[in-house]
């Protein structure tokens, strides 16, 4: 079948890998889409991935071809939208329920071949069945949904809350959609790139900008998130939260940034910093928010792209242009 393969840092290729079969708690799905992510990013930088080579992909929904013995709950034909996360179930945070803390944390995409290829294996448990409404390629949005209900389970924001977005990507319009859906008196968005600006005001954003100095709000806004991992974006987030607000690193930074902050502004004020890892009990709540249409596919997707045409793809989404990159294959 053919894959996406990344070698080695910096080298990737579409090439022929040999065919995929079902372990007995296994599927096997034909991808029908899957999205790039900066996760895709850090692992071509040789970050993340515990080994290479890896085929890389953990946003994706497809078609079940082929189930294994022991599997009943989900049959050949039917379309699903899959949880790359892989806990091990035994370890110490596994037993206290933090399972995306788990101490053998991997996740197909990144530890186990993933989505950016013509087939793909998954657990039966990580698999979620579509509603016949919904799209399959437009599914695999589901996945980056699921770490934004996360997300929002750590923010813990208050009807009424203020709220500030550093980076209108993917990620940062879905943590505004799902403001909104929370209760949130005001989102406004900061980001460098006027096309994402324009898309997060099409979607009904209060607020865009360039820099969050042209925005008044003297008080400071209740919750921002940072959705960009760029240190200099984070540093001035820090410095806008409101006194009893609450600062949430959402956004991948690299393993070695070093951000600076005020701790006395930290204690005096109260301010919370917290952190949202991956997917945790928050898949099937994002596939059934899909569902109903918390997203709009056609704008959260900009780009659709052949798997041969990966390597494109994935250098298009670096340089920041459009929304959510996919591949088909």
């Amino acid at each position: 079948m053919k894959a996406v393969v990344i070698s080695a840092p910096g080298e990737i290729e579409v090439t022929s890998v040999p065919d995929v079969s079902p372990g007995p708690r296994e599927v096997v799905v034909a991808v029908a889409a899957c999205g790039i992510c900066g996760t895709d990013l850090h692992i071509l930088e040789g970050e993340f991935a515990p080994t290479l080579p890896i085929v890389p992909g953990h946003e994706f929904a497809g078609d079940v071809v082929a189930v294994g013995s022991e599997v009943n709950e989900i049959a050949v034909g039917d379309r699903v939208a899959v949880d790359p996360s892989l806990h091990c179930g035994e370890c110490y945070y596994c037993r206290r329920g933090r399972g995306n803390l788990c101490e053998r944390w991997a996740a197909i995409g990144v530890s186990t071949a993933g989505g950016a290829a013509e087939f793909a294996v998954a657990p039966v448990a990580n698999c979620v069945v579509l509603p016949e409404a919904v799209a399959t390629a437009d599914a695999a949005l589901i996945e980056p949904l699921s770490c934004a209900v996360r997300g929002f389970d750590v923010l813990q924001p208050r009807m009424g809350d203020h709220f500030l977005i550093y980076g209108a990507g993917t990620m940062g319009l879905m943590m505004m959609e799902l403001a909104k859906r929370a209760g949130a008196a005001s989102v406004s968005m900061v980001d460098l790139n006027p096309s994402r600006l324009e898309t997060a005001r099409q979607l009904g954003c209060t607020a865009t900008t360039a820099s969050a100095d042209e925005l008044d709000r003297p008080r400071g806004w209740d919750n921002v998130i940072d959705c960009t991992g760029v240190v200099a974006a984070i540093e001035d987030g820090l410095g806008r939260v409101a006194p009893g607000g609450t600062f949430q690193q959402f956004g991948v930074s690299g393993e070695k940034a070093v951000a600076r902050f005020s701790p006395y502004r930290i204690y005096n004020s109260e301010i919370r910093i917290v952190g949202s890892m991956a997917v945790l009990h928050s898949f099937e709540r994002a596939a059934e928010l899909f569902a109903e249409g918390v997203l709009n596919p056609e704008v959260m997707i900009s780009d659709r792209f052949p798997l041969d045409d990966y390597p494109k793809a994935l250098s298009q989404f670096q340089a920041g242009v459009g929304r959510k990159v996919q591949v088909q294959p």
